[in-house]
């Protein structure tokens, strides 16, 4: 799976995990030079507390257009060091 936004690959990997729709690509597999921090959180009441990451690529900023769990709950232990995109940040097979 590929997930690409504004023309540039963000996270590319063979090894996904599949939750209510979204990827989860492994967070070793996210292209560190287009991520910048996010203080944004949200709770999700079976997965725990995500945490964002905004996206900066050719000078565009997509604001929270990541998250991840980084405890996550344990019946959702299968993202934990996971990654997940929205807003814009197309997920296709590669």
């Amino acid at each position: 799976m590929k997930a690409t936004w504004n023309g540039v690959t963000i996270a590319e990997s063979d090894d996904t995990v599949l939750v209510e729709g979204n990827h989860y690509f492994p967070m070793s597999s996210l292209n560190r030079d287009f991520v910048t921090f996010s203080n944004h959180k949200t709770t999700c009441p079976w997965k725990g507390t995500a945490n964002y990451y905004s996206l900066l690529v050719n000078g565009e900023l997509n604001t929270d257009a990541a998250w991840y769990y980084a405890d996550p709950k344990p019946e959702a232990e299968e993202i934990r060091d996971r990654v997940a995109f929205w807003k814009d940040v197309k997920v296709s097979a590669q």
